[in-house]
This record gives C-alpha cells, structure tokens and sequence, in this order.
C-alpha cells in the first residue's frame, strides 16, 4: 500500500493504462501544458507527448465529438471536463452519439471512452458551477455512471472504466482532489457495478455515494457512541447499480436512509427507494428516508449553502427518524 491523494491516484490510473495500451489519449481543457486544473494530470505531458495528452479550446462540444468519433474509429479516448458543469455543452455528442452508437450502428461500433471530471457543489462556485449530474447520466441506457469516493476506490475504477468497451462517465469532486489514502500498489482494478459496505453494522442502512458519503462516516461514528450501528453502503457505480448488495443488507438491519447530493425529484435515491421497496417491502420496518439538497439552485452564500447541503446531522436525524428515536 502506498498513500495517495485522491488527484495522484486518479493520475496513476491513467498513466498505467497508457503505458499498457497506446490507443488510449486524455484530451481536454489545461489536461497537458498546465498539468490538469485540478493537476490531476501532472507529469503526463512529459511522458506521453503532446499527440496523446492534448490541450483543447475550450469547446466541450467540439472535443466531445471528436472523442467521440476517435472512439469509433479503435482509439480509447478520455475526455476531461472541467467540471460536469461544462459537459452540458457537449451532451447532444454524449446522450445521441456515444450513449446510442452501439444500438444504432446494430452492434457495428463500440464507444470504447471516458468522460470524467468533477461533479456537484465545491464550495462558493454557485448556480451554475454546483450541480450534481449523476441521475442525468445514469437516466440514459448505455452509459455507465461511477463515483468514488475516496484515492483507492478512484484509481480501480478508472482503469476498469478506460478498460470498459461502452462509454463511462466518471464523476469526481473539486473538494475531493486533495483527499489522501491508501492504495495498493501494482495492477490494481475495481469491477464496475459492485457497491462496498463501508462499514458493518446492525441497525440501519445507510447507502451514498462520492463525497457527499463522509457525512455518513461522521453521523455513524456519532451514533454509535449511543449503540446505535450503522451499516455504510457506498455505491461507487450508479449504472449499473448493485441492487443485492442493498436489499441484503437492507434484510439484515430493516432500515434504510440513502444520502446523496442532489436535487430532490427524479434522483438516484428515488431508483433506490423503488427497487427496495419493490423487492424488499416486508423487510422494512419503517418507510424509506432520502437526504437530498434543497429544491433550489446551490446559493452563493456560504450560510444558505450549508442549509441546503445535507449534513451529518442531518444523517443522525434521519437515523433517528427511522428507529422511532
């Protein structure tokens, strides 16, 4: 084990990958000659050279297609936005051509790519700058969706992604680039679809995913000063999403609070909350709890910001809410 943060694991999982196949490209905005906006891709100009680390204008639109279309033609593209914020600009290339390709095309061509970059709020960057994408993706069949949350489960998964025959979007976080952790050394792969209990417990599920998942690790520790064990699912794959590994523990602890940063109506944790109580309903012994933002664009205030973010409190009392405390 080697402790990364979370910017150099994801720079090491691309960098591998890279090396191991010469089909594979980053390209996007500051990736090369400034290393990365968040230098997630530091050093890697230097190694692989300006035709397989390229900078871009800043067109989403016109870098996407252009992934795009590589992808079609044998190359393994990732395409850096800076932030998700931006890829809105380029969704017409990701939702009707990469997403579609493979049906429409009778299985004649794969879209063999990434998009990542980061997702959701990150502090005073206001309306525009803070939303939280996941369930927009996840939405449209042939994507695949991954968060992580933490250097290990980051580094895993991209290469697993950039090994992937269909296209990925791999959610990360402005806030999260700084994190530190351990993570092993050598050929190092998570499989995508797989959700990990974070930690075990008795007494309720707690389900998450990307940063918004460490508010969960504070509320537990909380509340198991008053014997109250929580057991943390963190998704990591939103599509496809490991429904078993949910319902079992849901079986175990009757009881299910699920935590995401998003926006209220049509989320992830309204799929979630259909699929348990559709296939688990007599398991539970109390109804479903769902923590989201506020119903509002993210505000620039730092105090209305930390309103409508939920919280670990917010997280106890939900906690609490379901145990009839």
């Amino acid at each position: 084990m080697k402790t990364l943060q979370f910017r150099e694991a994801v720079q090491e999982a691309m960098s591998e990958e890279m090396r191991r196949d010469e089909s594979i490209y980053l390209m996007g905005e500051e990736v090369a000659e400034y290393n990365g906006a968040y230098k997630a891709s530091k050093g890697m100009l230097d190694e692989f050279g300006a035709k397989r680390v390229i900078d871009t204008p800043i067109s989403e639109l016109g870098f996407t297609g252009i992934g795009v279309g590589s992808a079609m033609n044998g190359n393994r593209p990732i395409i850096e936005f800076m932030t998700f914020n931006f890829s809105l600009v380029g969704i017409d290339q990701i939702i009707n051509n990469a997403a579609k390709m493979r049906q429409m095309s009778g299985g004649q061509f794969n879209i063999p790519i990434v998009f990542r970059g980061p997702t959701a709020s990150a502090g005073q960057l206001a309306a525009t700058h803070s939303q939280a994408f996941e369930s927009w993706y996840a939405n449209c069949p042939g994507l695949k969706v991954v968060v992580p949350s933490n250097p290990a489960d980051a580094k895993g998964l991209l290469k697993s992604s950039i090994r992937d025959d269909d296209p990925v979007i791999f959610m990360e976080s402005e806030q999260m680039y700084g994190d530190k952790g351990e993570v092993p050394e050598g050929e190092y792969l998570i499989p995508l679809g797989v959700a990990d209990i974070k930690r075990e417990g008795t007494d309720v599920t707690i389900v998450s995913f990307g940063k918004i998942i460490k508010e969960a690790y504070k509320a537990a520790e909380e509340l198991s000063k008053e014997g109250i064990e929580c057991e943390i699912i963190d998704l990591r794959t939103v599509r496809p999403m490991d429904h078993k590994a949910i319902l079992d523990s849901v079986k175990k602890t009757n009881r299910l609070v699920i935590l995401e940063e998003a926006w209220p109506f049509g989320n992830v944790a309204t799929e979630i909350t259909y699929q348990v109580q559709s296939q688990a309903f007599d398991y539970l012994d109390a109804p479903i709890v769902k923590l989201n933002t506020g119903d509002t664009p993210a505000p620039y205030s730092p105090v209305l910001l930390q309103e409508w973010l939920p919280n670990s409190n917010d997280v106890i009392k939900a906690v609490k809410k379901v145990l009839y405390k």
